[in-house]
């Protein structure tokens, strides 16, 4: 009965213009958040040879800070100082990361399968350790914060009202991806990182300091993820499972876009973004299925993803 309740309710928002739009922007807004923290994971995995099960907890760092910080200062250019500052604050954490926990591991350990199984055993202690200060320091409770005054007008469209905060998180999105395929495609430190993935023994040859750029590189994904979790704050609320949450769907972005590809992290999030907005509409209970399901699919069609390549 309530699979048929919703399956109504899908056909009539999809026969509605007004919901129809309504539906788009919200699956839109929340793949830039998928976004951001997928192509953090694409390019740590990428470079790095690391699986990151503590992404998602620096996403929530990300939002926990910005509440922390627009709530302590609430002058109102407070989340604009938040928006700038607060993923740099991320990103240091996860060179902390980086440099302390997860360096060492790789020096100990030269075997790529040991390696991979202590990283991923080191990054989940991570994602358990600081959910458990979250919830120390902040509590099991949900957190938000108003929209910044200067993007809270709203957008008439389609008979459908959107604060401009929506179009201005999709604007970030579509930025951070241009920006990222320049670096790596057209600067000189993206090509070294990009070296680096091939034959990491030539580029030290060469006088690149490797583990640095690898802690570098490191940073960036954190940065990403700090700033998804300081745009998702306004819209979605602060909480301790936010993290895992997005962390799992991110995975499944970066499957179906394919790894090493910013423009299909970009379309694989979408995607899910647009379906997991759908979804929610037909069947509340299994909006996650849908996800695999498009994983499975894509995986059958096109192992390698969407636009998956070899760096």
């Amino acid at each position: 009965m309530e699979e048929e309740d919703g399956m109504n309710e899908l056909f009539n928002c999809l026969s509605s213009p007004s919901c129809l739009v309504g539906q788009l922007v919200t699956g839109l807004t929340y793949a830039i958040f998928l976004f951001l923290i997928a192509s953090g994971l694409s390019i740590i995995f990428g470079v790095l040879n690391i699986v990151n099960f503590a992404h998602g907890s620096l996403y929530m760092l990300g939002a926990y800070f910005a509440y922390s910080y627009t709530t302590l200062f609430t002058s109102k250019e407070t989340y604009w100082l938040a928006f700038f500052l607060i993923p740099f604050g991320v990103a240091g954490f996860g060179a902390f990361m980086e440099y302390f926990f997860l360096r060492p591991i790789s020096q100990r350990y030269p075997k790529m399968a040991e390696r991979e199984l202590f990283h991923i055993l080191a990054t989940y202690g991570f994602l358990l350790l600081l959910d458990d200060v979250v919830k120390i320091i902040w509590g099991a409770r949900f957190f938000s914060v108003s929209l910044p005054p200067s993007l809270s007008p709203k957008i008439s469209f389609m008979g459908k009202v959107f604060p401009v905060y929506y179009f201005f998180v999709m604007a970030v999105g579509l930025v951070i991806a241009i920006a990222l395929w320049f670096w790596l495609n057209r600067t000189n430190f993206g090509r070294v990182v990009r070296a680096a993935v091939s034959n990491t023994e030539i580029v030290a040859s060469l006088g690149v300091n490797v583990p640095a750029l690898y802690t570098r590189v490191f940073a960036l994904g954190a940065w990403l993820g700090g700033l998804g979790g300081v745009l998702a704050l306004p819209i979605r609320s602060a909480n301790p499972e936010m993290g895992g949450d997005i962390l799992f769907e991110s995975f499944i972005v970066v499957v179906v876009g394919g790894l090493g590809s910013i423009w299909g992290a970009l379309i694989g999030a979408i995607m899910i973004g647009i379906l997991r907005s759908f979804g929610i509409l037909a069947i509340p209970s299994l909006e996650l299925v849908f996800a695999f399901v498009l994983m499975a699919i894509v995986l059958i069609l096109r192992p390698r993803g969407i636009l998956g390549k070899i760096w």
